[in-house]
């Protein structure tokens, strides 16, 4: 008989080919990552389903040619539907069933490209468990460094949202609305966010706590006909809603072209020796729709691989095996 608490074990085989640690590196995008947390071998994230506070942890075990993935939930679900609420939320986080057939077609034709491909094969498109959850941290990044962000991201995740575990192990799930809406302005300004910005985030809260805003349902919708949908909200602005179509809604033909950073890195791999600008970048990505979202996930990797992160990475895992 299991126990309430106990861990559960489930196999996916996602479609080939995949690459759990470059995924959950699209993902986290930096080791500061509090909520998304990688330690080499194994990705984890704290969520809650139904009111009660469980743990993902997910290890890859066969090849980027024929993956399988070990994913272990603490405690074990309570029912069928409750499992299989997991199995979606860990599908959509690392886009496990995306055939990226079509994607590497592209590549193909494209020396540059190709290369680019080649060199991060397997990484899947990354999604947000919730198009609230990219939109905050959209909130938190703006006129920001990734760094600061994140940091900003880390202080609302400590002090909003779930924990599960204990110290030095403990994880932090993200807050959800009704979480958020618990929270004083004064407590958003200490964690970081602007006047401006804890407000916005409050009344994105406020509406979807209230069912007044159900984002989600956008998802039916064309990628202009939501992009003009989050352009009416408080704090949205063109980058923040491309943000969102991108990282909430898995709209893979979105390069957001306002996004300093990877305006700099497509201008850098592009030979370009003058930046880039919204427009210069639409000219740019082009001729690679509809995949020009995974140019921008692959250039985060790139740049990832600068810093000496993805190879310390792989040290790190390599010593675990040993």
């Amino acid at each position: 008989m299991t126990r309430a608490n106990s861990p559960r074990q489930f196999t996916i085989r996602p479609v080939p080919p995949f690459r759990l640690d470059l995924t959950v590196w699209a993902l986290r995008r930096r080791p500061r990552n509090l909520v998304d947390r990688w330690d080499g071998a194994t990705y984890r994230r704290v969520v809650v389903v139904d009111g009660r506070t469980m743990e993902l942890a997910v290890r890859q075990t066969g090849a980027a040619a024929a993956p399988r993935l070990d994913v272990t939930v603490t405690p074990t679900p309570r029912s069928e539907t409750e499992k299989w609420q997991l199995l979606r939320l860990v599908d959509r986080l690392l886009g496990l069933q995306i055939d990226l057939s079509p994607w590497y077609r592209t590549a193909s034709r494209d020396p540059r490209l190709r290369q680019l491909a080649d060199r991060f094969r397997g990484v899947k498109p990354p999604r947000f468990p919730t198009v609230f959850e990219a939109l905050v941290n959209a909130f938190a990044c703006q006129q920001l460094s990734l760094e600061a962000g994140l940091t900003i991201l880390n202080r609302l995740s400590t002090a909003g949202g779930a924990s599960f575990g204990t110290s030095p192990n403990v994880g932090y799930a993200f807050p959800a609305p009704e979480s958020v809406i618990q929270m004083l302005p004064e407590e958003l300004r200490n964690i970081g966010f602007s006047r401006q910005k804890a407000g916005a985030l409050l009344d994105l809260a406020r509406a979807i706590a209230g069912h007044e805003l159900d984002l989600e349902s956008l998802a039916r919708e064309s990628d202009d006909a939501i992009a003009q949908q989050l352009l009416e909200l408080r704090g949205v602005g063109r980058w923040t809603a491309e943000y969102a179509l991108l990282r909430g809604f898995g709209r893979l033909l979105v390069f957001p072209g306002d996004d300093v950073g990877a305006q700099k890195k497509l201008a850098s791999w592009l030979g370009r020796s003058r930046p880039l600008d919204y427009a210069a970048v639409g000219l740019a990505v082009a001729p690679w729709r509809p995949y020009a979202g995974l140019v921008y996930f692959h250039l985060l990797l790139d740049g990832l691989s600068l810093t000496g992160a993805l190879e310390s990475d792989a040290m790190l895992a390599s010593a675990k095996r040993s």
